[in-house]
């Protein structure tokens, strides 16, 4: 698939891939295959950072990662091997790219069935202009209180009717976070995704 991107102002954004080191080796092999400088960093959310250096070491995925720690990554005791994935990760973290100061956590902690609320204050507390999360599985974005939030989805146990997704977000200073929704077709090719308007993650 063609896909119009922005070099070094693009972000890989996946979460909760929960062991399907397949479908992440997958999205991996394809950003690799965008070039040299298309993606300016990737992100994980949390629940699969033992997936992270089998599947980029299998697709010859080389990218910067800013990772933090989901609820399930807490249960693993042994240290994940491979370049930067060792060491224990941070539940959240603030990651500034393209002009954009982004508030990435998991999002376990912040009580997301409830609304949004808790988010959209850490956010605040962080001076972010966007929320990065997983946790939910359900792929969504949307802007609330001048905050922008995005979930990916998960390419390991997608919850939903849209199946499994990622996100290319691509960052321009003083501009809005530009969101793509990509997913995996049954015959592993990499395709764009409609997301339902308003869907609740």
């Amino acid at each position: 698939m063609y896909v119009n991107i922005m070099k070094d102002n693009t972000l890989l954004v996946l979460s909760d891939t929960h062991g399907n080191v397949k479908a992440l080796e997958t999205v991996l092999r394809w950003a690799e295959g965008l070039g040299s400088g298309t993606i300016g960093a990737a992100v994980f959310l949390g629940d699969g950072i033992r997936d992270l250096s089998r599947a980029s070491e299998a697709a010859g995925f080389t990218g910067d990662w800013k990772i933090v720690r989901g609820n399930n990554d807490d249960a693993f005791s042994s240290p994940v091997h491979g370049a930067g994935f060792g060491g224990s990760h941070p539940e959240s973290t603030v990651f500034e790219f393209g002009g954009h100061r982004l508030f990435l956590c998991h999002g376990h902690r912040h009580s997301l069935y409830g609304g949004y609320y808790s988010l959209i204050a850490a956010a605040r507390n962080k001076e972010a202009d966007a929320v990065l999360f997983g946790h939910t599985h359900v792929p969504c974005c949307e802007n609330d209180e001048g905050v922008t939030l995005v979930n990916p989805g998960s390419i390991g146990r997608p919850r939903g009717r849209t199946g499994a997704t990622f996100v290319l977000a691509e960052c321009m200073p003083e501009k809005q976070i530009a969101v793509r929704f990509l997913g995996i077709s049954r015959g592993g090719e990499i395709q764009e995704v409609q997301i339902p308007q308003n869907q609740f993650c």
